[in-house]
Parts: structure tokens; sequence; C-alpha cells
């Protein structure tokens, strides 16, 4: 199927507030759509505008970023189909910002990891909750390949969602060779979701990367 022309976004303050401010991309979750994020910007530090984007693909009520082969192993010419629409729609809006980062959420954290591992330079900061990187997707993923970029990974350790062999990979890659400078924090108790000291670190996190650029 073909993506639609503009993505439709949940923005969190209207055009006219938004230059000069740092842009959050948000990326939902498998079956979720751009509500997810609601209320997010109330947790950021001020001066951030979160856009939280609605997936293209149509999916069990809510919307996929991508066709899969299993659980955070994307089609390779899907999520590239998906990472050059988001790239088209973040071309035309970042210009009124001053920085740019990106946060995923599951199967949102698996597609801001495609964009990150495809454009690292276009982002300030990513943020990855609770997911894998998009594996064997036919996506760059050399040594230092996200060389400075400050790097948020928090998870629950118990979350069975994402299959371990994953995230152990994903955890490999971002401490011993992605080259970014990784945030890594785990949440007992969190399982597949975001808890309140997360969402506070986030803040934190991003309070010090969207400040200035790299």
């Amino acid at each position: 199927m073909s993506e639609p022309a503009v993505p439709v976004v949940d923005w969190s303050v209207p055009p006219q507030e938004r230059d000069g401010t740092a842009l959050l991309v948000a990326l939902h979750g498998r079956g979720a759509d751009e509500r997810s994020f609601t209320g997010l910007a109330g947790h950021l530090p001020a001066g951030t505008t979160v856009a939280s984007v609605r997936a293209p693909i149509p999916e069990g009520g809510g919307y996929a970023w991508f066709a899969n082969r299993g659980i955070g192993r994307p089609l390779p010419e899907s999520i590239g189909r998906t990472a050059q629409w988001l790239f088209g729609w973040l071309d035309a809006v970042r210009t009124q910002h001053t920085r740019v980062g990106v946060l995923g959420f599951s199967g949102g954290m698996a597609m801001a990891g495609g964009l990150v591992l495809s454009e690292p330079r276009e982002f300030d900061a990513a943020v990855l909750l609770s997911g894998t990187l998009p594996w064997d997707a036919d996506l760059p993923e050399e040594a230092g390949r996200l060389s400075g970029l400050p790097v948020f990974w928090g998870r629950d350790t118990e979350d069975r969602v994402i299959p371990a062999d994953l995230v152990a990979r994903t955890g490999t890659w971002l401490r011993e060779e992605s080259g970014a400078a990784l945030t890594e924090r785990t949440y007992p108790g969190a399982g597949h979701g975001v808890s309140a000291q997360e969402l506070a670190d986030v803040r934190d996190f991003l309070a010090d990367a969207l400040a200035s650029a790299r």
C-alpha cells in the first residue's frame, strides 16, 4: 500500500508557538496511533514541541510502521519506504525548530532506530524505549555509525514482548559499537510500558541533549 501524502500528526502546540522550539518526533507502538503520546509534552523540558506521528499501515485497530517477518524484524523494503516518507515530512517542518530529536516506543523504537541508522546526522538526540533496533533490514550498522549522538535506551529487563535475542543484540551494539553517547536505564516492574521515573529520566536527558547540537 502507499503512504498518505501527508502524515497525520498530533502536535503539542499550535503552529504559531513552534518557532524556535526543540522538536521531538514521537513514534508510537504497533497497533496504536498518534494519540498514544497525548500529554507527553507536559513531562518534557519547557520549549519542546512534540509531533506525534501516525504510522502509515492500518493494523489491529491502530497502525504499524512497517510490515515484518516477526516481532522486531522489519521487511527491509517496508521500513525503508516508511523512513523516506518520514524524512520527506521532517524536511518540510524542521526549519521552525532549533534541534530535532526522535522518540520511539516498542515498534516505534524499531522505526526510530531505522531513522537514526539511515541518517544519524538528521537528529540531535534519540530516545529508544522498550524495543529493539531493526536488525537485518539492510540498514547501515557499522561501528561508529551513531558517533557522538546522544541516545537514551530505557526498558524493563523482564519485558518479554520483544524477543530476548534482539534486545541483547541491541544492547551489545549500542554499548560497544555504535559510538553513541549512550544513557542506559532499566525500570523493574515497568513491563512493556513507560514508568513515571522513566519519563523523568527522559526529561532530564532531553534537557541536556537538545540544549546544544553535537
